[in-house]
């Protein structure tokens, strides 16, 4: 898949729900993540739309938001506060329209999970067990049930895309945030949008195991 690099003020009204924000950090736990799974990819978050309306008027402004895992919990975050505020890279991977068309006809059960999952903990351990024994998990040696009791960040984005139906016939619970970025979901061209230009390492080594509609 073609990399694109913009501003993110060329492409912030391009942005919809659903769409995939992956982020390369570099504090010590990114570090371990990337290390853990072999790429680049540290996290990531699901785009939300926010409807701000004007005092005394009946326009309203669209802002992008992100549904994201963090240590601090599941939260709601404006994206341009992450772009002015995280320290390294940041992708955007837009669903392309087969995607686009599954999140449309699902979109309630989108953003329910996602609200329901706001305020939730925080989980590292099942990411942590897939990156690091990830032959013995595929063997079938090892298994993490699905459970959205506490979440990582890929946990969270797999489980509302899988709400949406978008993607289907994958335990969310044993996704990591580089598969996510590996999803056959996305359009042909991803953008990077702050950060010296890299691409995502791995993204076009297909996951069998993880079937999408």
């Amino acid at each position: 898949m073609p990399l694109l690099q913009r501003e993110y003020e060329d492409i912030r009204d391009c942005m919809r729900p659903g769409d995939v924000i992956a982020f390369s950090g570099k504090k010590a736990f990114s570090k371990i993540i990337k290390k853990a799974t072999k790429s680049n990819i540290s996290h990531v978050g699901v785009v939300l739309h926010t409807k701000l309306e004007m005092s005394g008027t009946s326009q309203g402004r669209l802002f992008n938001q992100i549904a994201e895992a963090t240590a601090s919990g599941v939260k709601f975050t404006k994206l341009s506060d992450i772009k002015r505020n995280h320290k390294g890279k940041l992708w955007w991977l837009p669903l392309n329209d087969i995607a686009r068309a599954a999140l449309t006809n699902n979109e309630k059960d989108f953003f329910d999970f996602l609200i329901d999952s706001r305020g939730k903990p925080y989980d590292t351990l099942p990411v942590l067990i897939r990156a690091w024994i990830d032959h013995l998990d595929r063997l079938g040696i090892t298994e993490n049930k699905e459970d959205f009791g506490s979440l990582f960040c890929s946990e969270l984005v797999a489980g509302a895309l899988e709400k949406a139906d978008v993607i289907s016939n994958i335990n969310a619970s044993e996704v990591t945030p580089i598969d996510v970025c590996r999803f056959r979901i996305y359009a042909d061209d991803y953008v990077q949008f702050k950060g010296k230009k890299k691409k995502i390492r791995r993204f076009n080594s297909m996951d069998p195991t993880q079937n999408t509609v």
